[in-house]
């Protein structure tokens, strides 16, 4: 008889598939403040964000609705987005401690 111990599954948060990697990258961070650039995020996506993303700052920062599937990502990772847009720059905040 062989024994198998294996490390119990990590409960899957409820992020879609495309924005894992930057909730995962989120997640993974200890600072207080992540800052990535439109470019850092395109490269952990793997696609360019849809053109709300580059105009309008209320794509990051509306209250999260079970439509907004990219807020999954940060909002799971217990984080804020502050976007400035001019900078093409986002600042993911860590909510509480």
């Amino acid at each position: 008889m062989s024994l198998r111990i294996t490390a119990p599954d990590e409960p899957r948060p409820p992020v879609p598939a495309a924005y894992m990697p930057l909730f995962t990258y989120l997640d993974r961070r200890y600072a207080t403040t992540v800052f990535l650039t439109f470019e850092q995020i395109e490269a952990l996506l793997g696609f360019v964000p849809p053109s709300p993303a580059f105009a309008d700052a209320k794509w990051w920062t509306a209250p999260f609705a079970a439509t907004d599937c990219h807020a999954a990502a940060w909002t799971a990772a217990r984080r804020r987005a502050a976007p400035q847009l001019s900078a093409r720059v986002v600042a993911f905040e860590r909510i509480g401690s």
